[in-house]
C-alpha cells in the first residue's frame, strides 16, 4: 500500500502529511535502486522488502493496536534501553527515525550545526512531525552516552515526553550500582503505564523473546562471514536486516531471520556467492547507521568490496550477548542478570574501553577480514577520539571514513 492509504492514521498522529509524503517519495525512489536491482539476492529478503514497503504503514497499524490495549510504545535511540522489560509488559520497543538528511535543516533551527547528524536528524523528525514512530510512542527514552544527546533530550522533552536514563561512563562496582537503579526506574516507568507490577513470568518471557531474536542475528552474522570463498548475502541486505531488527515484531522477525539463514546455509553449501572469489572482505567498525543510511555499504559494494559485518550498535554490539537466566527465581534475579548483560556493551562512551579493541582484533582474525573501515559520524567525538587507540592496536591496514 502507498503512504496515502494511511492518511487518516497520520492525521490522528498529528503528522505533517505533506512533508511526510515528500520524505516517503524520496525513500521509495532510492530503495529500488539500491536494493531491488541487486542480482542473485536470497529469496528470503522478500519479507524484509515487504516490511520496508510498510515501515510507515502496516507496522504502524500494528503498533497502534498494541497501544489501544494499554500496552507501552517506547521509542529509543540507544541499545542500552532494556527492551526486554517493554516486551515483557506486552508493549513494543523500537528505534526512531534518524538516518536521513531530510530533517536536519529543521533541527538546526534549534540545534548547532556542529553536532552529530544522527542527533539532528532524529530531533528534526520530531520537529517536522514526519516520523510515525515518534508520534505514536507513549514516551521516548533518551540516554547520556554523549553530551550532545543529553542536552538535546531537554529540548526534545518540550516537544514529546522524554525520559532520560543515566548511562555510567565507567564499569566499576559503583557504576554498576547506578545502572542497576536505572533499570529498576525503567521498570517502574513501564509499570506505571500498564497499571501494575510486572511478574517474574512476564519479565522472563520478555527476556526469552529478545534472547531468541539476538540468537537469530548471531546466526546471520556468522553466515555472512563463515566461508572465505562464499558470501551468500550482500552487505546492504545484511545491514538492512540489522536495521529492521529495531522496528519489527520480535517473534516474527526472529522467525524470518531463521528462514533467511536456512537459505543462506544452502547457498553456502552450493557455493552461491553474491561476489566473485577474492573480493576484499571488509569489517565496518564505529558509529551506528540508522535507517535509511545505506551509503557506505553501497559505496563499498559498487567499488569491488564486500562488508561482512558491522561492529556497531546497529550490528554486532547489539546482538553479541544474551541474558543468562539459568537458575533465576525472582524478578530481582532477572534484573541482576540484565545488569550483567548490559554492562558488557562496549560503547565508546566508556573509559577505559579496552574490551572493544580486543573484540575488534578477535573478530578481524575470526572472520578472516582483509581490511577495516572505521566509520565515524561528523562531530561524534567519542568514536573520533577512540579511533586513535583502535588504529594503533589494529595496524596500518585500517582506513578512516567519516560522514
Amino acid at each position: 500500500m502507498a503512504a496515502a492509504d494511511y492518511v487518516e492514521i497520520y492525521k490522528e498522529l498529528s503528522m505533517d502529511i505533506e512533508k511526510h509524503e515528500e520524505l516517503m517519495s524520496a525513500l521509495f525512489q532510492i530503495y529500488p535502486e539500491i536494493f531491488l536491482k541487486q542480482k542473485n539476492r536470497p529469496k528470503g529478503m522478500e519479507y524484509f522488502d515487504w516490511l520496508m514497503s510498510e515501515i510507515h504503514g502496516k507496522r504502524i497499524v500494528e503498533l497502534l493496536e498494541i497501544k489501544k490495549q494499554g500496552k507501552p510504545l517506547v521509542g529509543t535511540f540507544c541499545i542500552f534501553v532494556p527492551e526486554e522489560i517493554v516486551i515483557g509488559a506486552g508493549g513494543a520497543c523500537y528505534g526512531l527515525c534518524g538516518g536521513a538528511q531530510f530533517s536536519i535543516p529543521d533541527a538546526e533551527r534549534d540545534l548547532p550545526r556542529n553536532i552529530c547528524p544522527l542527533i539532528k536528524s532524529a530531533y528534526g523528525f520530531k520537529v517536522q512531525r514526519t516520523c510515525p514512530y515518534t508520534q505514536s510512542s507513549d514516551f521516548i527514552y533518551g540516554e547520556t552516552t554523549c553530551e550532545a544527546k543529553k542536552k538535546t533530550w531537554e529540548l526534545l522533552n518540550k516537544l514529546h515526553p522524554t525520559h532520560v536514563m543515566h548511562i555510567p561512563q565507567m564499569k566499576r562496582e559503583r557504576e554498576k550500582n547506578l545502572w542497576r537503579q536505572e533499570i529498576y526506574d525503567f521498570k517502574k516507568h513501564i509499570e506505571e503505564i500498564i497499571g501494575r507490577e510486572l511478574t517474574f513470568e512476564e519479565l522472563k518471557e520478555g527476556i526469552e523473546k529478545i534472547n531468541k531474536k539476538r540468537e537469530a542475528m548471531q546466526r546471520l552474522d556468522y553466515l555472512r562471514s563463515a566461508n572465505p570463498e562464499v558470501v551468500p548475502i550482500s552487505s546492504k541486505d545484511g545491514l538492512l536486516v540489522n536495521q529492521i531488527s529495531f522496528y519489527d515484531d520480535p517473534d516474527r522477525f526472529t522467525r524470518k531471520v531463521h528462514e533467511l539463514c536456512d537459505e543462506l546455509e544452502e547457498r553456502i553449501e552450493k557455493g552461491i556467492s553474491v561476489v566473485p572469489p577474492g573480493t576484499p572482505r571488509i569489517m565496518v567498525i564505529g558509529t551506528p547507521m540508522a535507517l535509511p543510511n545505506w551509503k557506505l555499504h553501497h559505496v563499498v559494494e559498487t567499488t569491488g568490496g564486500v562488508i561482512i559485518n558491522e561492529e556497531a550498535c546497529i550490528g554486532h554490539r547489539y546482538y553479541k550477548d544474551n541474558i543468562d537466566i539459568e537458575g533465576a527465581k525472582t524478578v530481582d534475579d532477572l534484573i541482576e542478570r540484565m545488569l550483567e548483560r548490559y554492562m558488557k556493551i562496549d560503547c565508546a562512551c566508556f573509559t577505559p574501553n579496552e574490551e572493544r579493541i580486543e573484540k575488534i582484533i578477535r573478530m578481524y582474525k575470526e572472520k578472516k577480514a582483509d581490511g577495516i573501515i572505521y566509520y565515524s559520524l561528523s562531530f561524534c567525538h567519542t568514536y573520533n577520539v577512540e579511533s586513535k587507540k583502535v588504529i594503533d592496536r589494529t595496524g596500518s591496514r585500517q582506513r578512516a571514513f567519516r560522514s
